[in-house]
């Protein structure tokens, strides 16, 4: 079987490395005219710099699912956007909400970074966020920056960052949508909202419900269901003089079934902010947030309880001068954890400024951005990058960087009931990258290579007590490229992906735990008049479960099916076969992938 599955991603990969060739044969004379007028797989983004930057302006590795990529694929959790994407690898405990992990070139999820409209979401617990509570239909577009980003974000973006963007509501007047849907493990879906614009006000309120009966995620186990309740409100109202502010509000809560137990979450950010055009070049935002993450258990070893807060004041300052713009800001947050667990310390603050200068000097550009970060737990961490860029021309752009990152250690790193270690340090990388990008009219194609350094990684190791706790012991490299690509020409969109990585733990020289070191993507769908056709081909290569490397995982193929019919205007209905080929797959030891499911929906709206 894990011979099968290595043929297939070798294959795959073959197909996606030829397909930037093979679609320049095809192009170059259909578009030999093209000019550089912002391109439709040049997409803005916004997380990369803090600023709008196209996607070949950002001198970043960079990938945007858009809203036509979440209508098209219409998932059932975000884990089957992400899959496979450049630099993307994800574990899971099973299906339909069950305990995931997002692996951003190599980087864990507590050391990559999740944000949803600005607000950072995470547990100050465990660390990493726990995105397999997120409901995709909450959600429009999503932006994967890949590279560290602590001097922008501070602590943890050293794999990266993650930022999910909830709708605006551009389009004037209301705008209402519904959708209905189901299909195997007894699943149910259902969602509804509103958005639009009144002059200068854009609103969007949505709902929606998951349930589904689930399958068990254990060789003869019992089904393990999953469900989730979410909602969202966002409101924004700009002023004629530019002025703007607007409120955020999103919540999921719901309920996990698991091996030995059950949880009741809840995931949640808010937020309020106003912007102001102080001068004709000088643009200042305020930003009061809070994110939660509640988690209520009850398992073979009792009932517990653990809350964690977030809040946090952002104050960004954006100055332009001709083609150059700089940035500069402070950031204040504090964490507090309410737990049945005795925590010695249940509170932490921390106070940051940070600047970044985007020079433009055609056809060299600079990027560079300078972070400092005081904390009450751990102290203070300074973290910097630089990022060059040159056009060889219209249609070409080279870019190498660096940068530092630091990952903060965790309340249950640090005070975890008789085994936290409150001495221990951040851990700390280094990130060189460089990479050359070719944009043009309808298709574009991205190589990037890199290496990540890391020290004092943060492992469980004997004291000199003899007792075992958290210490700074660990080094580990991670070396990388990633080769992605992308079309949309005659109905057809294309996107290709391939990532290889080499994860090693210096200490032993072996592989890091859980990552795999080869993974290819392949997207292709057509449009058919009022009818659409797609699928997805996801394979990667085996990986192990522990650091010893004895506990080998096989690789896996994944093949996805889709179809969408507009029966009638506005109205609309989807079928997705997921996993057509019913394959067994672990990216956990002992816990098994959903095999082959099909769910059908009927969708009202834009």
């Amino acid at each position: 079987m894990n011979h099968r599955f290595h043929t297939t991603a070798k294959r795959a990969a073959f197909v996606m490395a030829a397909l930037p060739l093979a679609i320049s044969f095809s192009a170059q004379a259909q578009y030999a005219e093209a000019t550089t007028e912002l391109a439709a797989l040049d997409p803005v983004v916004v997380t990369a710099a803090l600023a709008p930057r196209t996607a070949n302006e950002s001198l970043s590795s960079v990938s945007v699912l858009d809203e036509a990529t979440f209508r098209r694929q219409d998932p059932t959790s975000l884990t089957d956007l992400l899959r496979g994407q450049p630099g993307v690898d994800i574990t899971s405990n099973g299906s339909f909400g069950k305990s995931s992990s997002i692996y951003l070139r190599g980087a864990p999820s507590d050391a990559s970074v999740l944000m949803i409209d600005g607000i950072r979401l995470r547990s100050a617990t465990a660390g990493g966020a726990a995105f397999q509570y997120l409901d995709p239909r909450m959600f429009d577009r999503a932006e994967i920056v890949r590279g560290p980003r602590g001097s922008l974000y501070g602590a943890d973006a050293v794999g990266g960052v993650i930022q999910l963007f909830t709708p605006e509501g551009d389009e004037e007047g209301p705008q209402p949508r519904i959708s209905v849907g189901g299909g195997s493990f007894n699943t149910q879906r259902l969602s509804a909202g509103i958005s639009g614009r009144e002059g200068g006000t854009r609103y969007s309120f949505a709902g929606s419900h998951f349930n589904t009966d689930g399958q068990p995620i254990r060789r003869g186990g019992e089904d393990k269901g999953y469900d989730n309740t979410s909602a969202l409100a966002r409101v924004a109202h700009t002023f004629e003089s530019g002025a703007e502010v607007g409120v955020l509000a999103l919540r999921a809560r719901g309920n996990n079934e698991y091996d030995g137990g059950e949880n009741d979450f809840v995931q949640q950010v808010a937020g309020i902010y106003g912007e102001l055009p102080v001068t004709d070049t000088w643009r200042s935002r305020l930003t009061l947030s809070e994110a939660r993450d509640e988690l209520d258990t009850v398992d073979n070893f009792g009932s517990s309880v653990i809350d964690t807060r977030t809040q946090t004041a952002r104050w960004q300052n954006n100055f332009q001068f001709g083609a150059h713009e700089l940035i500069a800001g402070a950031e204040i947050s504090e964490d507090r954890v309410s737990s049945t667990n005795d925590f010695a310390v249940t509170s932490r603050d921390n106070t940051a400024v940070f600047t970044q200068g985007l020079l433009d000097f055609s056809p060299f550009a600079i990027q560079a951005s300078l972070r400092y970060d005081d904390n009450e737990a751990y102290g203070d961490e300074v973290t910097g990058s630089l990022a060059l860029g040159y056009d060889l021309d219209n249609y070409h752009t080279l870019r190498a960087s660096i940068g530092t990152a630091f990952k903060a250690p965790s309340f249950n790193d640090l005070y975890w009931p008789n085994s936290g270690n409150p001495a221990l340090n951040p851990e700390k990388s280094e990130t060189v990258e460089v990479g050359v990008r070719g944009q043009y009219n309808q298709w574009f194609w991205d190589l990037a290579a890199f290496q990540n350094d890391y020290d004092d990684l943060i492992a469980w190791a004997p004291t000199p007590s003899g007792l075992w706790a958290p210490q700074n012991v660990n080094n580990a490299r991670i070396r990388g490229a990633e080769l992605s690509s992308g079309v949309e020409i005659r109905g057809w969109t294309l996107q290709a992906a391939f990532t290889y990585l080499d994860p090693e733990d210096q200490d032993t020289g072996n592989r890091l735990a859980r990552r795999a070191t080869q993974s290819v993507r392949l997207d292709a769908d057509r449009a058919l008049g009022d009818w659409s056709l797609g699928g997805s081909l996801i394979a990667q290569n085996h990986r192990y479960d522990n650091a010893a490397n004895t506990q080998r995982l096989n690789g896996y193929g994944l093949v996805n099916l889709r179809a969408g019919w507009q029966f009638a205007p506005l109205w609309n209905a989807r079928v997705t076969l997921e996993n057509v080929f019913d394959k067994e797959y672990e990216t956990s030891s002992d816990y098994i992938n959903a095999g082959r499911a099909g769910f059908l929906s009927v969708h009202f709206g834009q």
